[in-house]
């Protein structure tokens, strides 16, 4: 049993050598029923107290990986699975837990990994993944289903999605309208990402069209491809009785809005605009966000 303990490490020695057993014996270099050095015997070649090697037994028998036998060394735990399972405390000694476990039962480690991804791609999912290339608009994505949905939410781009697929395991993925085809090859068949419609901007479009005097009209957002958007919504109505312009957040400036009176900022500029009349705009359409609450619920 090679240990290797280090006195320097800011990790206490008792934690180091309970840990590197641990490893062992998910590895199957320490075979359940093996017998481990005597305390004495362990802290002499280690060099260090004798105390600490018995804590560190105790711990470990604690934990259901150790036997301790009165008058005899302590042994490797050998346990049905289910039970050695349940001895587990934490996610990692759980992974090693069943590697040790899957070891014995005489799996490979490679046809424990495809069976575990198997069913992880299976199980149903407990979050939502926003794919989208353009990082503002992920961002805004993400706040705005976060806010509607009380579900996590993450966010990925589709070259990384490719690059690593194991971003879609247990998630829900769902993405732009225009970006379904792409997003669905990179995502098991029977889980395609949900579609999602940008909102017209109606009531926008609406106070636009009813303001009376000719005004200096603005469009602040984290993401330029939102500016795109809502530029080619609202210019329409603006005509040339109103002038639009487009700010990128950061703000140039603090006086950058000075001359502006009205503000359409998207749902995280929306926070962070100091202006007397500030505009909420929406990118996602309600219907659906409903959509996405449906299929959520959905067994």
């Amino acid at each position: 049993m090679d240990i290797r303990i280090s006195k320097e490490s800011e990790i206490p020695l008792r934690q180091q050598l309970a840990e590197q057993i641990v490893f062992h014996i998910a590895t199957g270099k320490l075979q359940p029923g093996q017998a481990l050095p005597s305390v004495r015997e362990l802290a002499r070649r280690l060099k260090i107290h004798h105390n600490t090697v018995s804590e560190a037994y105790q711990d470990l028998i604690r934990r259901m990986w150790l036997v301790g036998h009165r008058g005899s060394r302590v042994t490797v735990r050998a346990q049905e699975e289910g039970a050695v399972l349940h001895g587990a405390s934490g996610l990692d000694e759980l992974i090693n837990t069943l590697i040790r476990v899957a070891r014995e039962q005489g799996h490979s480690l490679q046809s424990l990994r495809e069976r575990v991804r198997e069913r992880l791609l299976a199980e149903p999912p407990d979050h939502i993944l926003v794919v989208e290339a353009d990082a503002g608009l992920r961002r805004l994505l993400q706040e705005e289903i976060r806010a509607a949905i009380n579900w996590p939410v993450e966010a990925c781009s589709r070259v990384e999605l490719a690059e690593h697929p194991s971003l879609g395991i247990g998630a829900l993925a769902v993405a732009a309208h225009y970006a379904i085809p792409d997003v669905n090859p990179l995502l098991p068949k029977d889980r395609p990402a949900v579609p999602l419609d940008f909102g017209a901007a109606d009531e926008q479009v609406e106070l636009i069209r009813n303001r009376r005097e000719p005004s200096v009209m603005a469009v602040v957002s984290v993401s330029a491809g939102f500016l795109q958007t809502a530029y080619r919504v609202l210019a329409t109505a603006a005509g040339r009785r109103h002038v639009l312009q487009e700010f990128l957040l950061p703000l140039p400036d603090k006086k950058a809005l000075a001359a502006v009176d009205v503000v359409f900022a998207d749902s995280i500029a929306v926070r962070e605009v100091k202006h007397g009349n500030v505009v909420p705009y929406k990118l996602i359409a309600p219907a659906s966000l409903n959509y996405l609450a449906s299929a959520l619920r959905a067994p």
